[in-house]
């Protein structure tokens, strides 16, 4: 049976993969693809339904992404979001204008139930709206199916040839019943039986492995995170013993860690793999020397990485590929296409031009977090590390705010340490997403033991999510806040503040930099 595909074309929107996701959501497999893909690729990947997806841009100026209309004329159900909304309208002649007021953030919207997009919808919703653009009159033949006071087409569809739009977005989660409404397009407008289960994932993946990898040696990035320890373990059941796993201790990691990984995947522990360690400390710290921009430090850590794999390549003999536990969110951030750059990933935008490796291997690229922990329960790896919470790969390096040096290193290792024993002995640690301690460039003045102290600013944050696209900010107890915050200021050395982030994702990012 062919597999059912939702095809999301990418305009340049922040959001694009977290379709991708939401979609995934409706048990049918997605892919995002660039506005580029042309008609020809487009029909040959045979998708039950194409989603528009948001962007930056104006539809009307020069240099707007746009497809063409026959994408509209494939007699394939189309869902427009926001810019993909107005572009809808704009290929089928009807005029998008600066809207008198931008809406932006939670709005209730007016929907019309009776729509097939809004089935089980309630009247008044809350939705995500962001743009300065507006559809002002909907194309001929397109009915109206959403307003708000600001925006009169708030939503519009024309059945009969399968055409959907809204302008705000229901894939982010403050849109209250957007799941819904995707659901309804997926599963109902386009007929998708939703058979994707991640079971048949792993079992595709590993006979795609053991076809590309052959007889080749395999290199392993293993950092003992849930997505490095999924991959290490999925190429183990491809390739068994051809399959060396390095692990890189760059002296960012969270306190005491090095000893934990080595402990579970090196030769004492259960797995079944060629375990390296290797000790870089000194040398990351040697060329984090003095940078303070983020986007450099991370193209240090991960050119740095790099180029210790290539040397342990070298000890280790000749190496064909090299496996990164890359997923979803890291190419997001990292910009696909023409969509804005969150941030570079150390393993995707972060990469050198030159790696000594025949290929990169990336088996878990298209996965996101909560499917990357569902692969590993059905690789039999235990729940613990599986809901191991997840660690970034520059690690303490995106953590702390400004230069990077040792005496940082320690204050966030401990502070952080402190922080993590609190919220999980007081059991408010389930449910949450991430939580960790961020050391701030900020130094200010105190008072301990009736004297004067100028020091650092510790920030602890906690989030809600379960895709990493989306999060909103914890609201832990308060006992509990003061309870790290008194152990904080009085155990480790050089910190005399703590303060609590309160910021949702957007318009902050989970972690610092």
């Amino acid at each position: 049976m062919e597999r059912e595909m939702i095809v999301v074309l990418d305009f340049g929107g922040q959001y694009n993969q977290l379709i991708a996701r939401r979609v995934r959501e409706c048990q049918v497999y997605c892919e995002v693809h660039p506005y580029t893909i042309g008609l020809d690729k487009l029909k040959e990947m045979n998708p039950k339904g194409i989603i528009f997806t948001g962007g930056p841009n104006s539809v009307y100026t020069e240099d707007a992404p746009r497809c063409g209309r026959e994408v509209l004329e494939l007699g394939i159900p189309v869902l427009g979001i926001c810019y993909g909304s107005q572009l809808m309208a704009y290929l089928l002649g009807a005029p998008v204008e600066t809207a008198p007021v931008s809406e932006y953030g939670r709005t209730e919207v007016q929907v019309d139930t009776t729509s097939a997009l809004f089935q089980d919808v309630s009247p008044a919703t809350v939705c995500w709206m962001s743009h300065t653009d507006y559809i002002a009159q909907a194309p001929e033949g397109f009915a109206v199916t959403a307003s708000t006071p600001v925006c009169p087409v708030a939503a519009m569809e024309q059945p009969e040839k399968k055409l959907y739009a809204v302008q705000f977005h229901p894939e982010v989660m403050h849109t209250a019943e957007g799941q819904k409404m995707l659901y309804n397009f997926v599963r109902g407008i386009c007929g998708c039986r939703g058979d994707w289960k991640m079971d048949s994932f792993v079992e595709n993946t590993i006979r795609s492995l053991r076809e590309r990898i052959g007889d080749g040696k395999v290199l392993c990035a293993l950092s003992g995170g849930v997505d490095s320890s999924v991959a290490a373990v999925l190429l183990s059941r491809a390739v068994g013993k051809q399959l060396t796993c390095v692990f890189v201790d760059h002296g960012l990691l969270r306190k005491d860690e090095g000893d934990q990984v080595e402990a579970v995947f090196g030769p004492e522990g259960p797995y079944e793999l060629n375990f390296v360690r290797v000790n870089a400390q000194e040398r990351y710290y040697a060329k984090l020397k003095g940078v303070t921009e983020p986007e450099q430090k991370r193209k240090i850590i991960g050119e740095e990485f790099i180029r210790v794999f290539e040397e342990e390549a070298k000890k280790i003999g000749a190496v064909d590929f090299l496996v990164q536990g890359t997923i979803y969110p890291d190419v997001i951030e990292s910009g696909l296409g023409k969509s804005a750059v969150i941030k570079s990933h150390h393993n995707v935008g972060g990469l050198p031009d030159v790696v000594q490796f025949r290929e990169i291997i990336e088996p878990l690229r298209m996965l996101f977090k909560d499917e990357v922990r569902k692969a590993g329960l059905e690789l039999g790896i235990p729940e613990y590390l599986v809901y191991r919470q997840p660690f970034p790969g520059p690690g303490l390096g995106v953590r702390i705010v400004g230069e990077i040096t040792p005496e940082k290193v320690r204050i966030v290792q401990e502070a952080d340490a402190i922080y993590r024993e609190e919220v999980a002995k007081a059991g408010a640690d389930k449910g949450l997403g991430q939580y960790f301690a961020a050391l701030t460039n900020m130094r200010s003045v105190g008072v301990m033991g009736d004297e004067r102290t100028y020091d650092y600013a510790v920030a602890l944050r906690a989030v809600n999510t379960s895709d990493f696209m989306t999060a909103e900010a914890a609201q832990l107890p308060w006992e509990v806040l003061m309870k790290a915050t008194s152990r904080i200021v009085n155990e480790v050395k050089g910190v005399n503040r703590v303060l609590y982030d309160c910021t949702g994702k957007p318009p902050a990012t989970i972690e610092f930099e």
